[in-house]
């Protein structure tokens, strides 16, 4: 099993063959969330991720179930997912009511949500980890592993008296850690192998400079976009030369309406030292090469940006 997890990490993980900066474990989750109103009101929401695709859906009113890729099945058979379905709908009314029939014992207070996360992750050349965590107002609560649930540092009391609780429900607990460890794996790694014509897809980036607003007298703020890139792993420096500039301020990777990314990439410098900086990006889609962004001599003037393709000089 081990072996066919790395084979397969090493073909969907951008750059995984032989580019460490691109290299990141690749999770499947589901996450349900639950809005307690009051002692007789709930509602529930719930999906299912690959990484921040979303593969599934949910609709809680009539119980019926999404599969948002045309690969969202895996290689799993129709009995499986009947019966994966049918475990969710459980999962789906019972959980809520344990914590509807202790409201007072844990110190709840309407309205609150309760959100569990349950799922798998794979690294290159390790076993999948299972998880499942249960949050509390958006702050974690407690977390199962190995047969057992564990409260959260944060989780204070309440936290304790929910694991006290969970405990006590063993079979249930062996049964939690099979899935985990087992199914989802397995149900992961076929929705790699399914939608292996989607999932590896590479998109190049656009990239342009801009000025951003003055960080104070004397200095600017240069800002390096880049647009329009899949996969999601990419690489945005300020440089100097081949000298990275550290105080290079990477914001949020944001995701476009057609499944592609944005990101931005400041650097907050004297005026008279702007002058020779460039913005290098790194993305699989570049065919080892790296995409490099000049600042002009006279300043962001329209036609001046100069854009190359550079062999990157890490090694490989």
């Amino acid at each position: 099993m081990l072996f066919l997890q790395v084979a397969l990490l090493i073909v969907f993980i951008p750059g995984g063959d032989s580019d460490d900066d691109f290299q990141e474990p690749i999770s499947f989750r589901t996450i349900l969330t639950t809005s307690f109103y009051n002692h007789s009101w709930t509602q529930n929401q719930g999906s299912a991720w690959l990484d921040e695709l979303q593969t599934h859906g949910w609709n809680s009113k009539t119980g019926v179930f999404f599969y948002l890729q045309p690969w969202s099945r895996g290689n799993f058979s129709k009995k499986e997912l009947m019966k994966q379905e049918r475990d969710f709908q459980t999962f789906s009314i019972t959980f809520p009511l344990i914590f509807q029939d202790h409201v007072s014992q844990w110190q709840l207070e309407y309205p609150f949500l309760v959100q569990v996360v349950k799922g798998c992750v794979l690294h290159v050349g390790e076993a999948s980890k299972g998880f499942l965590r249960i949050a509390y107002q958006g702050s974690d609560l407690v977390s199962f592993q190995n047969t057992s649930w564990w409260p959260s540092p944060k989780g204070g009391n309440r936290a304790q008296e929910v694991c006290k609780l969970l405990n006590q429900y063993y079979v249930v607990n062996v049964r939690i850690e099979a899935h985990v460890n087992e199914v989802c794996p397995r149900f992961l790694l076929g929705l790699l192998d399914a939608g292996k014509a989607d999932l590896q897809r590479q998109v190049r980036p656009e990239a342009w400079l801009s000025g951003g607003p003055s960080p104070g007298p004397g200095h600017l703020l240069l800002v390096c976009h880049v647009s329009g890139f899949y996969p999601k792993p990419v690489w945005v420096m300020w440089m100097r030369g081949e000298q990275e500039q550290p105080d290079s301020q990477r914001g949020d990777v944001l995701p476009h309406a057609d499944g592609t990314w944005y990101l931005q990439t400041s650097l907050d410098v004297e005026a008279r030292e702007a002058a020779g900086l460039s913005c290098r990006v790194r993305h699989s889609s570049l065919g080892g090469q790296d995409m490099v962004l000049y600042w002009g001599e006279e300043g962001l003037v329209p036609g001046w940006e100069r854009v190359v393709l550079q062999h990157s000089k890490r090694a490989r």
